[in-house]
């Protein structure tokens, strides 16, 4: 598992792109929009976004946000997507 600090200022976008590992995206100021070409939306504090290996996505940020990017693999090992699932 390998954690990241992100932060854009106003206006500024991560262009389009995928990675290779499942990603979560958790956001602790501000607030992100995000695209994947089928969905979009707003992530806001303490809500955080899932995105499979592969898939294409870019967001932007309207107001100064941070956030943590944590990637769980590793690249070249055969990963697998993200699934929720609620105790019974």
């Amino acid at each position: 598992m390998r954690v990241v600090g992100l932060r854009l200022e106003p206006g500024q976008m991560v262009p389009e792109h995928r990675n290779a590992i499942p990603l979560a995206l958790i956001v602790t100021g501000g607030s992100l929009h995000f695209d994947d070409g089928t969905h979009s939306g707003e992530v806001r504090v303490g809500e955080m976004l899932l995105i499979n290996p592969g898939e294409r996505h870019t967001y932007r940020a309207d107001v100064a946000t941070s956030a943590y990017l944590v990637f769980a693999g590793l690249p070249g090992v055969r990963s697998r997507t993200w699934t929720l699932r609620r105790k019974t």
